[in-house]
């Protein structure tokens, strides 16, 4: 695996794949790789000749008071985990090399980027299509890897490229899991024994909407109650818990005949996020 840090370096690599006829598969992350992270550079791998991994943590999408400075970073970590999970390319350039002096630009989709954490992290998803746009355009891949843990990130780059005429294949990878269910993210490492038991609320949250879909409730007050009832047991007050449309997050009164559950919340010193896209028999 080649650890590459600038745009001229991987357009190389990338165009060289191209030549011999191959397609390439690009992975965006920001680092502190996790199973979940490894499981789309599989997926990737399998897939495609050429693997990208960009590791860049985007100042974009952090608001003033977010965790920008204290995001986990291990680059040596990171590059021993993606060479072993089959990546052939680390890009993890420096940010002026991402946003040169004077950049002006930026990407904003509107509508959905408005609910649930667009409407709590203003500026954020600004952010994300910003920097997704332009990987896209550095590394023009045939696919780009994305976790279903966050859904509404996943709906947005699609927008984008469709909006954008991109012709990029966004594959969404199913949520991955700790063996409790806690939805596994970067951040759980802020939380220390006692908010890491907490965590567990959100999935255990999910789950029950889900039995209650299964028994026949269909309705979002019902599968709503369900779900706080969970959480308000662990102590956890949501920042969201609501039941949206999995096509454009439009809130829905129902299951009818799918919706997507999303939910995040503090616990401890970490702020966590899960979904569960629920369907009625």
């Amino acid at each position: 695996m080649q650890t590459l840090r600038t745009v001229a370096e991987v357009r190389a690599v990338v165009h060289a794949t191209r030549e011999r006829g191959g397609t390439v598969g690009l992975v965006p992350t920001m680092g502190a790789f996790h199973e979940g992270h490894l499981s789309l550079m599989r997926a990737a791998r399998d897939a495609h000749d050429l693997v990208v991994v960009s590791l860049f943590v985007n100042p974009t999408q952090f608001g003033p008071s977010e965790d920008l400075a204290a995001y986990p970073r291990d680059e040596h970590r990171d590059a021993r985990l993606a060479a072993q999970a089959g990546a052939d390319v680390l890009f993890t350039p420096p940010v002026g090399e991402v946003y040169p002096d004077g950049y002006a630009t930026s990407i904003h989709v509107a509508g959905i980027t408005d609910v649930l954490c667009g409407a709590t992290r203003p500026g954020h998803f600004d952010g994300v299509a910003t920097v997704v746009t332009k990987l896209f355009g550095i590394v023009r891949p045939d696919a780009a890897y994305f976790g279903q843990k966050d859904a509404q990130q996943v709906l947005v780059v699609r927008r984008v490229v469709r909006d954008l005429n991109l012709d990029v294949n966004v594959v969404a990878c199913p949520i991955v899991r700790e063996a409790d269910g806690l939805a596994m993210s970067s951040r759980n490492a802020y939380l220390d024994a006692a908010s890491r038991e907490r965590a567990t609320a959100l999935s255990r949250a999910l789950d029950a909407a889900e039995s209650a879909v299964s028994s026949g409730q269909t309705g979002a007050h019902e599968l709503l109650k369900a779900a706080r009832a969970v959480l308000e047991s662990a102590g956890i007050e949501p920042e969201y818990l609501e039941l949206r449309s999995a096509d454009d997050l439009a809130l829905v009164d129902a299951v009818a005949p799918t919706a997507l559950l999303a939910v995040a919340a503090r616990v401890g010193a970490a702020r966590l996020i899960d979904n569960r896209l629920l369907e009625a028999s």
